[in-house]
């Protein structure tokens, strides 16, 4: 079994039929494809990724918080103003 790979796909599921876990997962995993294209998660940039409107940002936010309360993204700058936050995946800050 040493030879081998176990790849897990996930097909696109709207936002409503996720649950929580579904969501965090999906988080991180937006935050893994950003850091790795050289950018970082934001509010702008999830609320593309799930197609929530720009007046619905509170949304974003809380799937933002579950993610970091899930410690699967961290802040990049703790110290930067709420609407200047960026977030990375957790493993980031080990590098």
């Amino acid at each position: 079994m040493a030879d081998t790979t176990k790849a897990v796909l996930f097909s696109h599921r709207d936002l409503l039929r996720m649950d929580k876990a579904d969501r965090v997962r999906a988080c991180y995993l937006h935050a893994c494809l950003k850091y790795v294209q050289g950018d970082f998660l934001t509010n702008t940039s999830l609320r593309e990724r799930f197609g929530i409107e720009e007046q619905n940002s509170a949304q974003a936010s809380r799937i933002i918080k579950e993610a970091v309360e899930a410690k699967q993204i961290v802040p990049y700058d703790p110290s930067a103003g709420r609407k200047y936050m960026k977030y990375v995946p957790w493993w980031v800050r080990g590098l």
